[in-house]
């Protein structure tokens, strides 16, 4: 089943599928992962359906909506394009992918030319930075949007084993490397066992409403990741009737040892009810 194309890999490829949510426009999973969430307010279910309408309409563009933004984005953007100039403004926006109760106590790290650096010094065991395009699988047409902005928080175990993938990936792109040969390196370190494999319980948590996943996606919804290493959807039942756990297969392109599941959840970040409306 296929999630609209950020990452969600993550980016939500749900891209940064950004790289957790790559979303595709009108994707019938992503009306499918909403209909999951509990409709416990008035009017959630008549939104669901609503979605499920404009999911049937839209659907016949995707590719053409895949091939507009593999022409938009065919190599990376000037570097500053990617960069946030306001360094409290990525602060703010790293620690809006997490409640406060997790987030306010997370260590911060925003990205500058040279990489990763730390912000904020945490206590809590938890990372928070924001994701950029590049951490999409390689086969969205989105890998090099500049706009793209995934506000995540990693917990303790996914800083061990999944953030590596982010800071190795981010390397990579400031060597100047091309898309090609980025993936290149990446299958010879898995190969080499240079790159963890995820650890039991690693997760994270991408539920800002500030985040921008992509072109077709947009906020998208709020949702948590959970990282194991390569598996099926089948092994979570994952996109299962009536699951609520939601796999990723339209952009499958990536070389990490890892897949990821997602479960939307009902609220934002800051505690607002997440009522969601067509992507288009």
């Amino acid at each position: 089943m296929s999630v609209n194309a950020i990452s969600l890999r993550r980016f939500f490829t749900p891209a940064i599928v950004c790289r957790h949510v790559s979303l595709v426009n009108g994707s019938a999973a992503a009306s499918y992962a909403f209909k999951k969430i509990p409709m416990s307010r008035n009017g959630f279910a008549a939104v669901a359906s609503l979605i499920l309408i404009f999911s049937s309409v839209f659907g016949a563009s995707r590719p053409a909506w895949a091939q507009d933004a593999k022409n938009q984005y065919p190599s990376m953007a000037p570097l500053d394009e990617y960069l946030m100039a306001d360094r409290s403004a990525e602060i703010a926006l790293a620690r809006s992918a997490a409640p406060t109760s997790i987030s306010g106590d997370a260590t911060v790290l925003v990205l500058d030319k040279t990489g990763y650096q730390t912000a904020a010094e945490g206590k809590n065991g938890f990372t928070c930075l924001v994701e950029r395009a590049w951490m999409n699988p390689f086969d969205s047409p989105e890998f090099w949007n500049q706009k793209m902005r995934g506000p995540i928080c990693y917990n303790p175990a996914a800083v061990r084993t999944i953030l590596p993938y982010t800071i190795n990936r981010t390397k990579l792109v400031l060597a100047g490397l091309s898309k090609a040969q980025i993936r290149e390196s990446i299958v010879a370190a898995v190969a080499k066992n240079e790159l963890p494999t995820p650890e039991a319980g690693a997760m994270s948590y991408m539920m800002s409403k500030e985040s921008n996943l992509g072109d077709s996606a947009g906020h998208w919804h709020p949702h948590l990741m959970f990282s194991v290493p390569k598996t099926n959807a089948a092994s979570w039942g994952a996109d299962a009737e009536d699951s609520p756990v939601v796999f990723n297969d339209q952009f499958v392109d990536f070389p990490e040892p890892e897949t990821i599941f997602m479960v939307v959840v009902s609220h934002w970040s800051d505690g607002s009810p997440a009522i969601h409306q067509p992507m288009n």
